[in-house]
């Protein structure tokens, strides 16, 4: 046994009994604690639980390595996952908090008044959840299978054993407090390398300011290689598809379903505006320093690990090649290892860089707990929206309304658990990379809830059948693009599988529209409720009348 070994494990299960004593702590004892946290959480800490729940594996483990491989076209997924929070923050996480429902869901079925819609918004969830957690194990698999130099495979399984029990457990108070302490072992573990980095390569602290010097650098070095230069726009995909997939991910934030929950947590339309401000600030801090991780990870691999002696390759090499996601190979035999020769999948960029670098154990060690708790946190929240889509909304709400309290949380926990094996057995052979998985998820919730949520708070006239058409009809384009781009080959103006989101929503927003116009205006009832949605402290009367609720305007 090395002492790395020993030190990457001792963090992590110091920072899991953490985690485990936060959920134990915070045990859910009501059905609101176990969904909504009991809707006292202060938007500060709010605003770290979003960034915990919103970080997942994919922009822990798996951004800064698309960045490095990508170069420009990289940057569409910082733009997107950012953007996307203010679209957010300002379209519609406030409207629907002052709706107080505890799904989406829920808000889709009582907002059109349709059982029918609110069962295949469920559905919906379901499978956007699912596939968004297939990322999330295929991550824990990368972490764990370095930590005990096994393969990948077998790391995922220990993470879908972890994760069941830990979600199933605290519900989402337990969660959301456990999220806050693994935002700030998340963080901690992902600036340390920067900044150290940073140092060991240009004596300045501050890696934001310091990478742009490398980037020059390393146009000079592409040059001499005649490669594509780091920096240039467009060299993996046309400008169509940087666009696209730019708005897949801002439009697929703002429909997620496990992170739409997160808003229902605060006290206050206000309060849930502030939780989207916070967590735009402790999300931007992971994603400024992404390009410069990727920016230091390839200059030293160019530098120190191309151009060396294939027999004096470092240490950290060999163990990595055991997980099965590094490959190098002398291929014209002189002995001597090219850039070109060198096949790393950027799943490990950011779990191999402390190594490269040399930064020591401990530090190796946090970053491993840190994208641990990446994957853990977002996996929590999305088994949660699982469990409360199929528990809250298609048990208790369609099927048995009259369960006590007791089944229905023993029902969420079950299921809870049976989702985690499923997605565990897909991710034992994952159909992507985790960022590509992750930007399917993102391409289903544009394709059906963006456009469900956006028409249902804002247009009054949208109805109930325009509402299921648009969720068949964009699930349907989604999902046929996305198979169609990815095996059968079938492109539009360059944009690939991860785009599809586009055209899911242009076809959806046009159904919901369509259909709604053709058939009759919901009741005057909800076309006032959606009315009322807009207005923070106030009501419109069918005189035009204006009443002002001046409690209302103190508490907000």
């Amino acid at each position: 046994m090395d002492t790395q070994f020993l030190v990457s494990l001792s963090i992590i299960l110091a920072t899991f009994a953490l985690y485990i004593g936060i959920a134990l702590y915070n045990k859910a004892k009501a059905t609101s604690d176990f969904y909504v946290a009991g809707r006292g959480v202060p938007p500060v800490f709010n605003g770290m639980a979003i960034g915990a729940d919103w970080m997942s594996a994919a922009s822990f483990i798996g951004m800064a390595g698309t960045i490095m491989l990508l170069g420009y076209d990289g940057l569409a997924y910082i733009m997107g996952w950012t953007g996307g929070y203010l679209l957010l923050t300002f379209l519609l996480a406030p409207q629907l908090r002052k709706y107080g429902r505890y799904t989406v869901p829920e808000f889709i079925g009582d907002r059109f008044d349709s059982h029918t819609a609110r069962v295949l918004a469920a559905v919906c969830t379901i499978i956007i959840s699912f596939t968004y957690s297939i990322g999330q194990l295929s991550g824990s698999g990368v972490v764990i299978g370095r930590l005990f130099e096994i393969d990948a495979k077998l790391g995922t399984m220990i993470g879908v054993v972890l994760i069941a029990f830990y979600a199933a457990f605290g519900g989402m108070k337990g969660i959301t407090w456990t999220q806050v302490a693994q935002y700030i072992v998340l963080i901690i573990a992902y600036l340390i390398p920067v900044i150290f980095m940073s140092l060991q390569l240009t004596n300045n602290p501050l890696p934001w300011l310091s990478y742009g010097e490398l980037v020059g650098k390393m146009g000079e070095l592409d040059r001499e290689l005649g490669i594509s230069q780091y920096f240039a726009p467009f060299t993996n995909g046309t400008k169509w598809q940087f666009l696209a997939l730019m708005f897949t991910l801002m439009c697929g934030t703002a429909g997620l379903p496990h992170v739409i929950v997160r808003f229902y947590t605060v006290s206050t339309m206000k309060a849930a505006r502030w939780s989207g401000a916070w967590a735009l600030l402790f999300i931007g801090l992971l994603y400024f320093s992404a390009p410069a991780y990727a920016a230091f990870s390839r200059f030293i691999l160019m530098t120190k690990v191309a151009g060396s002696k294939i027999t004096e390759l470092p240490a950290w090499t060999k163990s990595w090649i055991d997980t099965g996601k590094l490959q190098m190979a002398d291929n014209n035999g002189d002995g001597v290892l090219q850039w070109s020769e060198l096949i790393i999948s950027n799943d490990i960029v950011v779990m191999a860089t402390p190594e490269i670098a040399n930064l020591g154990v401990f530090v190796i060690g946090l970053v491993a707990a840190g994208a641990m708790a990446a994957a853990l946190s977002t996996a929590g929240g999305l088994m949660i929206s699982i469990s409360s889509s199929f528990a809250h909304d298609i048990f208790y709400r369609v099927w048995k309304p009259n369960s006590t309290e007791k089944t229905r949380l023993a029902v969420a926990r079950w299921s809870i658990v049976i989702a985690t094996l499923l997605a565990g057995l897909i991710a034992l052979n994952p159909p992507g990379a985790i960022t590509q998985i992750v930007a399917w998820a993102f391409a289903l919730a544009t394709g059906t809830f963006f456009p469900a949520l956006v028409l249902g708070v804002w247009w009054k006239r949208s109805n109930a059948q325009g509402v299921i058409a648009g969720l068949l009809v964009g699930l349907a384009v989604t999902l046929g693009y996305i198979f169609a781009a990815k095996y059968g080959g079938f492109t539009i103006l360059g944009i690939i599988d991860t785009g599809a989101g586009v055209f899911g929503a242009a076809a959806a927003f046009l159904a919901n529209i369509v259909v709604s116009l053709a058939t009759p205006a919901p009741s005057q009832k909800l076309q006032e409720e959606v009315l009322d949605l807009r207005y923070p402290e106030q009501m419109v009367y069918k005189d035009g009348s204006v009443w002002m609720n001046d409690d209302a305007t103190k508490s907000i």
